[in-house]
């Protein structure tokens, strides 16, 4: 993996960004043109507080890179804003409305997408058929048992989602049989089923090869400008090359706010993502 140092030159965006940006903060700045915002949000198990008085706030069309080491809350933190678990305090709203009280397909059909760090596909089913269920499962008409003829607007929608996920020469593949990384651009693939308006990626690049990995990279760079994401990762070449803004957890909580520049040259967060903060 390539030192945090050496990943500066290779991201214009935080070049940027970073020209006469705001100094790294632990506080959102809120906008009105936020997709995301989550204001004091807290999830506590018990005793435990998982996520622990966060606030922050993702732009439309913003790709947002959440970071930390194990057990810093990133992933309880995306099941608060899915509301897989819901906030035990604080409030969620998404593009200006409040969801803190929705169910997670509530704010699906608001155009919230979620990958998971484990695999979820119908392995014994083809690329193409995963991919028609996800656009069918956000569709209206979805508890039909008649398949669309090929004409069928939901058919069209396949075959953009086989092309935008760089799968369309695996159309007919069984899921079982693909390579890691062809299931995660699957999965990603189905999150851009309905037209989302922000999607999660909960660690895409866990277990990819070197090779994987630039693939993942250009299919991240290739979503449209006007969708959002926030991502949660532990490779920072990754992460650091396809985001605009990094927030960085340790202990449930914000430690740092900033541009990837900003965030790769803090000495503090350096310490805590390498295993020898304290």
């Amino acid at each position: 993996m390539a030192s945090i140092t050496q990943l500066r030159s290779t991201n214009p965006a935080a070049r940027n960004l970073a020209r006469g940006g705001p100094a790294v903060h632990s506080a959102a700045t809120l906008a009105s043109n936020d997709a995301l915002v989550l204001e004091n949000v807290t999830r506590a198990f018990g005793a435990l507080r998982a996520v622990d008085d966060v606030s922050l706030a993702v732009a439309a069309g913003q790709k947002y890179a959440v970071l930390g080491s194990n057990g810093a809350g990133k992933t309880t933190l995306f099941n608060a804003i899915t509301g897989d678990f819901p906030p035990t305090a604080g409030r969620i709203r998404f593009f200006g409305e409040d969801i803190t009280e929705l169910p997670p397909h509530e704010r699906i059909r608001k155009g919230l997408r979620r990958t998971y760090q484990s695999s979820l596909l119908f392995r014994e089913l083809s690329v193409r058929d995963n991919l028609f269920l996800a656009v069918r499962g956000v569709a209206s008409g979805r508890y039909s048992f008649r398949r669309p003829g090929r004409a069928h607007a939901s058919q069209r929608a396949t075959d953009e989602l086989l092309e935008r996920a760089r799968l369309t020469h695996l159309a007919g593949e069984l899921v079982a049989n693909l390579a890691h990384g062809q299931q995660r651009q699957l999965e990603i693939g189905m999150a851009l089923a309905g037209a989302p308006r922000l999607i999660l990626f909960d660690e895409p690049a866990a277990g990819l090869s070197p090779a994987e990995r630039r693939e993942l990279v250009a299919l991240l760079r290739s979503l449209p400008a006007h969708m959002s994401f926030v991502l949660i990762e532990h490779d920072l070449d990754i992460a650091l090359r396809v985001t605009e803004k990094v927030t960085v957890m340790h202990n449930g909580q914000v430690l740092k706010t900033g541009t990837p520049e900003q965030i790769e040259g803090d000495a503090q967060v350096q310490a805590i993502y390498m295993g020898s903060g304290h």
